[in-house]
């Protein structure tokens, strides 16, 4: 049986986009789990559709047209609006389909495994996707369509084109180890940590950004500063002495408990922010996605209590 024009053309976006992704035919094949030959017959077949050349070939290497990178957005759109279209038209109403989702490290690692947990369990027929991003870069996600769902890590940020709903706040602590200099101080100002090294996330996140912002209002500067993607390398980063650093408390309660770091007090502003569920506003709200959010509320809300 042909091909009907509409599956070939998601084919083509498909060949087209995982390409554009990852600028290599053959790592393209192996995501789509296809043969080479047969992602570029698709690419070329989408080429001579738009009379455009979408790659350029400079010997070994792939990269895209100024006209592949634009097609690059609305491709990725229109597949995520076909996987809508399939999540809604399940035939029976149950949750189906693909739900792609953002989220932070910190929000993935220590708030959505009961999630996922608890979702798995009632939905097993729900493929979740996973893409980690600072709240900046999600929400950008979310409005430009890349998303179905997202969590942010920040406080909150009105948009005109966003949904946003409050899950749980998240203190965030001013961390050192036990034995660093400034641990034995019941008080510090911002003052105090002047010319401090730190080790701290990427650039742009909620919390570094709001600390460092309570540092210049004070005149104040951190020393050096060493920068990771990932909470694991700042926890031990600071627990081996190399600096100080601020974090969720939810993810250094057993680090505490064990004495490995301390919590400092400071007579700066506090640092506290919000996980968030975001979502844009104009989205179809699938029988996925809808369970999705509900029994993340029920989780989170569920965790929140025994907490208090």
């Amino acid at each position: 049986m042909r091909d009907s024009s509409l599956s070939r053309t998601r084919r083509q976006l498909a060949a087209f986009c995982a390409v554009g992704e990852t600028l290599s035919f053959t790592k393209a094949a192996e995501m789509l789990g296809t043969a080479q030959s047969s992602v570029t017959v698709l690419v070329q077949g989408l080429e001579r559709e738009f009379n455009v050349a979408l790659f350029e070939r400079l010997g070994k290497r792939v990269r895209l047209t100024e006209a592949g990178s634009r097609l690059l957005i609305y491709a990725q759109q229109l597949l995520a609006l076909t996987d809508e279209i399939r999540a809604a038209l399940p035939g029976d109403g149950a949750p189906a389909g693909t739900l792609t989702i953002g989220t932070p490290e910190t929000v993935c690692a220590y708030r959505l495994p009961p999630v996922l947990h608890r979702f798995r369990e009632r939905y097993p027929g729900v493929q979740l996707v996973f893409r980690a991003g600072i709240s900046t870069s999600l929400r950008n996600d979310i409005i430009e369509g890349r998303l179905d769902l997202a969590f942010v890590l920040d406080r909150p940020v009105p948009s005109p084109a966003i949904v946003t709903e409050p899950l749980t706040r998240e203190r965030v602590l001013l961390l050192a180890h036990p034995g660093h200099p400034l641990a034995a101080r019941k008080l510090l100002h911002p003052a105090d940590l002047n010319g401090e090294p730190i080790v701290v996330t990427e650039a742009g996140g909620s919390y570094r950004t709001a600390f460092e912002n309570a540092l210049a209002d004070e005149g104040a500067r951190a020393g050096t500063t060493i920068e990771f993607a990932s909470v694991e390398a700042i926890k031990q980063c600071v627990i081996a002495g190399v600096g100080l650093t601020v974090l969720p408390a939810v993810t250094v309660e057993t680090d505490l408990r064990e004495r490995r770091l301390v919590g400092l007090e400071w007579t700066g502003p506090n640092l506290d922010v919000m996980t968030q569920m975001i979502w844009h506003k104009d989205k179809y709200l699938s029988p996925a996605l809808v369970a999705f959010q509900e029994v993340t509320r029920e989780t989170l809300t569920a965790s929140r209590a025994s907490e208090t």
